[in-house]
Parts: C-alpha cells; sequence; structure tokens
C-alpha cells in the first residue's frame, strides 16, 4: 500500500478523526515509513514505532513515540548494543523512547536489567511473553490465559521482590483481549 492507501485506511477506521498510528511488526524499521509518516502529519496523525533497534534510521526523528524491544535471550538472537544506541541517537531526542522487554524466564530478566543499565534515561516497560499459541479442535487460538496471568503474577512477583519500582510490568493486552488470532 502506498503512504496515502494507508492513511486513507486509517481514516477509514477513525471516522477522519486524528489518532496515534502505531507500526510494528516484523521489523517496521526496514521499511520506507519516512513518506507515511509525512502523510499522516498533513491529516493530523501522530505516530509511533516499536522496533528490536537493529536498524537505525534518520526518519526515527520525526516519530512522537519510538519504543525499543530488543530481543532477549529466549529468542535466540543476538543483540547489537551499538546499534541500538544508533537508534536512540537517530530519534535525536524527539520522540519519546522508551525501552520494552518481553520476559519468559530469569535469562530475560537479568538481559531486561542490564539493558536499563545501558539506557538508565529511557522508561522500561516489562512484557510477560506468551508461549506458543493453542489452537483448539475448532481451528480457533484461543490463549491460555491462565498460564498467561501466572507468568504476570510472577513476573510481577520479581519486579517487586528485587525492588525494582522504575519497571513498569504489562500483561499482553492484545493475547488477552483477541487471543492470538492475527491480522487483527
Amino acid at each position: 500500500m502506498s503512504p496515502a492507501d494507508v492513511i486513507a485506511r486509517v481514516d477509514a477506521l477513525t471516522g477522519g478523526l486524528p489518532t496515534l498510528v502505531t507500526v510494528s511488526g516484523g521489523n517496521p524499521a526496514l521499511q520506507p515509513i519516512g513518506a507515511l509518516i509525512a502523510h499522516g502529519r498533513g491529516k493530523g496523525h501522530s505516530f509511533a514505532l516499536e522496533t528490536q533497534g537493529s536498524v537505525a534510521q534518520p526518519w526515527f526523528a520525526d516519530l512522537d513515540w519510538m519504543i525499543l524491544s530488543p530481543k532477549p535471550p529466549s529468542s535466540g538472537m543476538e543483540t547489537d548494543w551499538a546499534t541500538v544506541e544508533a537508534c536512540v541517537e537517530a530519534a535525536a531526542g524527539r520522540p519519546s523512547c522508551a525501552l520494552k522487554i518481553v520476559i519468559f524466564d530469569d535469562a530475560d530478566y537479568s538481559y531486561a536489567q542490564a539493558a536499563t543499565m545501558r539506557f538508565p534515561a529511557l522508561p522500561v516497560y516489562l512484557q510477560v511473553g506468551n508461549p506458543a499459541p493453542l489452537t483448539t479442535a475448532a481451528g480457533s487460538d484461543e490463549a491460555d490465559l491462565d498460564d498467561l496471568l501466572r507468568r504476570f503474577r510472577w513476573l510481577a512477583g520479581k519486579v517487586t521482590s528485587d525492588r525494582w519500582f522504575a519497571a513498569t510490568v504489562l500483561p499482553q493486552l492484545h493475547v488477552l483481549t483477541w487471543g492470538n488470532r492475527r491480522g487483527i
């Protein structure tokens, strides 16, 4: 879709009212989002990006929000911290920036603590991980809400026990609301 097509779709969904457009999924920093931002600004929209921090782009400075979500050890990926730093620098202090790290286990939790030491000026959000989705016999993608709540309580308890009061613990609201369905 062209930037004009994307914004036309956003306008159709919002009834033409300006909104915060969040770009996420895959690695959106690989896409040429600058033209989308420029077109959307003309319609009064603001923009947020969630990126793993593996590619810095000059248009980061045009965002209103940039959420850096580097992949923790459970992902099997290595983090290039110099590139994450380059993303913060590309933002040039304009958008509000934050770290959001998905936590599945103790190794991810330790990773999140180390990440916040690298970027002490950025707020940190910890989001409980959602393991492999359940597919029911009827073909629906149900989330295991009991497991998610157990994980959420574990993470909140760990943060509280460690007195890590600067961290905000979040559930995966999209999973609680829509389950594991894609394309919502």
